[in-house]
């Protein structure tokens, strides 16, 4: 006689919405704070995230009674309240001791940069001395790269960054309690309207401009993806057009990997142009929402591209303007992948998408979906207007088009530097960046931030564009080059970027989850396992659901590869 499994009737089980007896009880009074701190936003799911930043921006952190009352506001489960305030580094979740009390948040947090560039200047030295400096309520913690690389060393007390830090710079901005960034001087709405901006944009809508003219031109002109993948993107707006409405766009300016600011360099300075590219774009592809994610750690950028889409929204262009949402990330380096960055936009936990299908059929709320990284659709205005060969037309060594590198590290003029395509790291160094710092020579460098590989001096005159890295395992990405010299090893800087991998995998997948942690690990002194490191590496490159995975061992790889002599046998 076979066994009978009891299955209990539908009916006894709890109705979504319903508190389990698992779950925390919520108290008024934590009701009425989350009730009073989020009444400007609207109760909508995908708003779950900025919900958590206005309470944690009040109250310094996330504590579990008001992220159950936020539960219970939002209808949705605590639990994934609760795995998403857990999942982002800028969220400071806190639980109530044996007698129901809060801990007390810090009065300031000061973060240090400890990425590579503001490690070779100096953070750890910041790190160290700071907490002797500064008062017990004031926390100083290490944080992964906050894009002000040509500035580094680089800390910022709570939301304000103080460039080229010094314990005697940081001590003053704490004691004054400068923590706010206003922005710098840039071209608002109506100095860019004086330059001749959006006349382009209503031409195209007037029918001035054919759709299949704009098209070709990005096409003709090799316009790629400047994000780091380098899809091309008149390509990439056939395809998206070609999907069925109603179809969305989202823009990537998370900018998160170390090494990179050049996204923030053009924002800080001219945001019309991006703006009018995007809607250009959204004319072209016919999109009926643009969602802006921005990261975090660009305070004063949020605070000039909100100050500016008001001044649009008020004054709009001929035709008027699609829904336009700006969003906050919250310190998730993941986040830069295209699909993990369209589940941070509906307020989930930013882990990547299986593929496929891909964003452009199923992205953004299961629409097809045109994803860019900021400075490509800062380009397609100048591109439209001057025509596809004064962009094609640049370049270097059979290349064609501008790069805007991001350097940073031993030379003299770290910063965003436009310069042709296909020019050498060499040729970079010495005729954009003022050559090396004075005591200093060209050792290694990364062609391609923290994922894109390092390779000795020796290969200083590889054409740095797409394509051209492959060959010796790397590739350019986003062109954040870091320079290294003679005082510096490359096996510690590939420490530098594996610890950041290894604190910035999203734990999704276990090549990259167990991979990432165990090369740190396996590369902690000088004396390697070069044979398991090899197949860590290419378990990682194989089975990785996204790029952070499949290319996380890429400096360790090129360290075995071409610096040896640092390795003991």
């Amino acid at each position: 006689m076979s066994s009978v499994i009891p299955i209990r009737p539908l009916a006894d089980a709890p109705r979504r919405g319903q508190r389990t007896q698992r779950e925390r009880p919520v108290t008024a009074q934590a009701l009425a704070d989350v009730e009073a701190t989020t009444a400007h936003l609207v109760l909508r799911r995908d708003l779950l995230i900025e919900h958590l930043h206005a309470l944690n921006d009040r109250f310094g952190q996330l504590r579990t009674d008001h992220l159950a009352a936020l539960a219970q506001r939002m209808k949705l489960a605590q639990t994934e309240v609760y795995e998403v305030a857990s999942f982002y580094h800028h969220f400071d979740v806190v639980r109530e001791d044996a007698q129901g009390a809060y801990p007390a948040p810090p009065r300031l947090t000061v973060r240090v940069c400890e990425s590579l560039s503001c490690s070779l200047a100096g953070s750890h030295a910041l790190l160290e001395k700071l907490p002797q400096l500064l008062d017990a309520d004031v926390r100083v913690i290490p944080a992964p790269c906050v894009g002000r690389c040509e500035q580094a060393p680089v800390a910022v007390v709570h939301q304000h960054p103080v460039p080229h830090a010094t314990l005697e710079a940081v001590v003053e901005k704490v004691q004054g309690s400068v923590t706010a960034h206003a922005p710098e001087p840039y071209a608002n709405l109506d100095d860019y309207r004086a330059a001749g901006g959006y006349r382009l944009l209503e031409a195209c809508r007037r029918g001035e401009r054919e759709l299949e003219s704009v098209l070709a031109t990005l096409e003709d002109a090799g316009l790629r993806g400047l994000g780091g993948a380098g899809f091309p993107a008149g390509r990439k707006w056939r395809l998206v057009r070609q999907q069925p409405g109603p179809r969305l766009m989202a823009v990537n300016i998370d900018e998160g990997e170390p090494g990179t600011f050049k996204d923030r360099h053009y924002l800080e300075r001219d945001p019309h142009r991006f703006l009018e590219g995007a809607l250009i774009a959204a004319w072209a592809v016919g999109v009926e929402a643009i969602y802006i994610y921005l990261r975090d750690e660009y305070h004063g950028c949020r605070a000039l591209l909100e100050a500016e889409l008001e001044r649009l929204h008020a004054a709009p262009p001929a035709g008027g303007l699609p829904t336009i949402e700006l969003r906050r990330g919250a310190g998730a380096y993941i986040c830069g992948e295209e699909s993990a960055m369209i589940e941070s936009i509906e307020g989930k936990r930013g882990m990547p998408r299986l593929r496929p299908p891909y964003v452009a059929q199923v992205g953004l709320f299961g629409r097809p979906t045109l994803e860019h990284n900021f400075e490509t659709l800062y380009w397609v205005r100048d591109l439209v207007e001057r025509g596809p060969q004064w962009f094609a037309g640049q370049g270097r060594h059979g290349r064609k088009g501008l790069r805007s590198f991001s350097v940073s590290g031993r030379v003299a003029k770290p910063g965003v530097h436009l310069a042709p395509a296909g020019i050498t790291l060499r040729e970079l160094v010495d005729e954009y960046c003022g050559g090396m710092l004075p005591g200093h020579e060209l050792y290694a460098y990364l062609p391609g931030g923290a994922s894109g590989g390092i390779l000795p001096a020796r290969l200083a005159d590889v054409p740095l564009d797409f394509d051209t890295l492959q060959p010796h395992g790397c590739f350019i990405g986003s062109a954040a080059v870091m320079v290294l010299s003679q005082h510096d090893r490359a096996t510690d800087a590939a420490r530098n970027l594996m610890h950041f991998f290894a604190e910035e995998s999203c734990g999704q997948c276990t090549p990259c989850r167990s991979g990432t942690a165990k090369i740190e690990e396996l590369i902690a002194t000088d004396r390697w396992n070069t044979g398991l490191i090899a197949e860590l590496s290419q378990v990682m490159r194989d089975a990785s659901i996204c790029g952070l995975g499949q290319a996380a061992s890429n400096p360790v790889d090129c360290v075995i590869n071409y610096f040896p002599q640092e390795l003991q046998p």
